[in-house]
């Protein structure tokens, strides 16, 4: 999952920066009140992918903090294992990552509809434009937590895999490893 959120975080950044980059070139340029000018409708698009693709990269996140802390509670459940440190640390982890990936997500929101207001109602395009500062901010921040988390996450997952292997040969079962590789002949 490091690789993959590691990818895609990288991507969206590159995007955010891009329309970012594209709507500085497009406000230098005069761009909003000339509609010729492709540096307007390139940040429109642009902006619309770097909405869509942070959606993406946080929601993946919540997905997979998901899935491993309820997987690491059903683990817990069926080797009676202790709900500290495993069990403890996934729910800790996700309240720690889910705010930011939140906030980031929210925060492009904004942003956006900040440039709607901008381009169908004539709002100022400081909101516009501080607002998709701000949301670069927080996505950053938010890379930042989240990427900690999943490191962290790795451990606590490898922990559990070692409780498990732990309590089957305290039980006289095999490994996990080796009852995949039994199951797979």
């Amino acid at each position: 999952m490091i690789r993959i959120f590691s990818v895609l975080a990288s991507m969206n950044a590159i995007a955010l920066l891009l329309a970012f980059g594209f709507g500085m070139a497009s406000w230098l340029r005069g761009g909003f009140d000339n509609k010729a000018d492709s540096f307007f409708n390139v940040h429109f698009l642009s902006g619309l992918l770097a909405a869509v693709t942070t959606l993406l990269v946080h929601c993946m996140i919540f997905t997979y903090f998901l899935g491993t802390g309820r997987w690491v509670k059903e683990v817990t459940l069926a080797y009676d294992l202790p709900d500290e440190p495993l069990h403890k640390a996934t729910r800790e982890l996700k309240r720690k990552t889910f705010p930011p990936a939140l906030f980031a997500m929210l925060s492009v929101m904004a942003a956006a509809a900040f440039g709607g207001g901008r381009m169908l109602q004539g709002w100022p395009y400081e909101f516009h434009l501080y607002g998709a500062a701000i949301a670069i901010a927080i996505n950053f921040w938010a890379y930042w937590v989240e990427i900690r988390s999943l490191l962290h996450n790795d451990v606590v997952l490898a922990g559990v895999y070692r409780e498990v292997d732990r309590v089957r040969a305290e039980r006289g079962l095999p490994s996990n490893e080796e009852a995949l590789r039994l199951e797979q002949v």
